[in-house]
């Protein structure tokens, strides 16, 4: 006897949309996590670039169709990405809109607890353990679990992040174009170790969200990030007296570790979302391989075969991941001048098509010679030399 057919741990992006996705005749679904305090994660902004309309369209607080990247010289390269658009959700915004479709199936239970065990039991279910705000205990058997919490990484030959502060401003001038993303703005001061850009998400001609974003081996300080950003937006931007009316601080592992379970395994518990490689090791990008591995796990139940999580990125996206990451960790090729040469000599369409993984082989060549080859040539030519450590933890 099962309590239920799939139970989901987590109510955070990966855990909502699998929910979400899942069919509606199935039996019976239970998702888990907290309501609030400190296990909850704060509010987030999620972006993605999609065609046409999609199943999230309530919440997207804003889209665009052309993306620019600024050089350290000031040199920029815009990009239009029609019939893509670029699209931003606020997490709150999210959550409202897939529990108000969570409200009308009678087949979803959720539980406000935090998870404290999972455990796969000899006769082929799961056995999930979890407490909530008032110190009860529940235990639950299931079918199949899938698990969204943050694991601890994998054993992996480079590990980088992207560390990132953000600050929602609104300014007396109009000093914002609302059509145009700066997605990468390398005039911000690098750092010795990694890069440093300026990403801005305009809402509107007096609003915007404005980030400072590192790829480094170590976070910041609070009072660092706002340093960073009063340089960036009084000194390169130029965008006067303006009020902060919120703020989002986060860190994204960039790694070539292996994440979850290798397809095909047995279950019946599974790892998802960036805990289940979600995440591009070279962008940091999650939200729309979340997607593709929700549908993919949904489409399974509804054809009656064991929901086994596909891998979010395809192999060879993955190797040139950690080729990337481990020329970026060396020093061998220069951030900035590398992406801003992709985006300067790549067209729009096949861009972004490689950044989600979604090229072929000769596309991905095409792409390539637009690097720096040798430096790239001889970080692939070292990899499979490389062994992979477990990450130390303090």
């Amino acid at each position: 006897m099962v309590d239920a057919d799939i139970v989901v741990v987590g109510a955070g992006a990966a855990g909502l949309s699998l929910v979400h996705r899942l069919p509606a005749e199935a039996a019976s679904v239970v998702l888990i996590g907290p309501s609030g305090g400190p296990l909850r994660a704060p509010d987030r902004t999620w972006c993605f670039w999609e065609a046409g309309s999609g199943r999230f369209d309530p919440a997207v607080t804003a889209s665009w169709e052309w993306l620019r990247v600024r050089g350290r010289d000031g040199r920029e390269v815009r990009r239009h990405i029609a019939p893509a658009r670029y699209k931003m959700i606020r997490s709150a915004d999210f959550e409202a809109l897939v529990g108000h479709d969570l409200a009308g199936r009678p087949g979803v239970r959720r539980l406000e607890a935090a998870v404290d065990g999972v455990e796969a039991l000899p006769d082929g279910t799961a056995r999930v353990s979890a407490v909530d705000t008032g110190g009860g205990r529940h235990a639950l058997r299931a079918r199949w679990v899938f698990d969204s919490r943050p694991a601890g990484p994998p054993a992996a030959r480079t590990r980088l992040l992207q560390h990132f502060r953000g600050w929602f401003v609104r300014t007396r001038r109009p000093v914002f174009d609302p059509a145009v993303v700066e997605l990468m703005d390398f005039r911000t001061r690098q750092p010795e170790r990694g890069l440093s850009f300026g990403y801005v998400l305009p809402t509107g001609r007096h609003t915007a969200l404005v980030e400072y974003t590192e790829f480094g081996p170590e976070p910041l300080t609070e009072a660092a990030y706002d340093a960073a950003l009063a340089r960036y937006t009084d000194r390169v931007l130029g965008i006067g007296p303006a009020q902060v009316l919120g703020t989002e601080q986060g860190v994204i592992p960039m790694t070539d570790a292996g994440f979850g379970r290798p397809g095909g395994a047995p279950g019946p518990v599974f790892r998802i979302g960036a805990a289940g490689g979600a995440t591009r090791g070279s962008t940091g990008y999650t939200f729309a391989a979340v997607q593709r591995q929700s549908e993919a796990i949904a489409r399974a139940c509804r054809s009656g075969l064991p929901p086994v999580p596909p891998p979010a990125h395809p192999a060879r996206a993955r190797l040139m991941d950690a080729v990337l990451l481990r020329a970026l960790d060396t020093g061998r090729v220069d951030g900035p001048d590398l992406f801003f040469r992709l985006f300067d000599r790549v067209p729009a369409g096949r861009l972004l098509r490689f950044l989600d993984g979604r090229t072929r082989l000769y596309e991905d060549l095409a792409v390539g010679v637009r690097t720096p080859v040798w430096p790239m040539l001889r970080t692939a030519a070292e990899l499979p030399w490389l062994p992979r450590r477990a990450a130390t933890v303090p």
